[in-house]
């Protein structure tokens, strides 16, 4: 019941790319804008996806979560520093 209305704060409306948390670029818009990829809560304006879930220690996880959940990443952050080619590539080795 609590981790419901947790969730159910969590999807009011906020500024996309918040300060903070992990910031991803999907090739195509996820359906539906609003998910949970693990412990993430994602929320997606067309290709655009923020989290701002500061608790995960291993980012990597995270975008393979989100990957397996969106599809292909075209970019993913954490806290404002990009994934680099490498670390991309082997994200998006989870993907759908």
């Amino acid at each position: 019941m609590t981790r419901c209305a947790l969730l159910s704060l969590a999807f009011i409306s906020t500024p996309a790319f918040a300060a903070g948390g992990f910031q991803a670029q999907t090739t195509t818009a996820p359906s539906p804008a609003r998910f949970v990829a693990r412990d993430s809560i994602w929320r997606c304006t067309d290709t655009d996806c923020v989290s701002t879930n500061r608790t995960s220690t291993r980012p990597a996880v995270v975008c393979s979560a989100l990957a397996r959940q969106a599809g292909a990443l075209r970019s993913f952050a954490v806290n404002g520093r990009p994934f680099d080619a490498r670390q991309l590539e082997n994200c998006n080795g989870r993907a759908r």
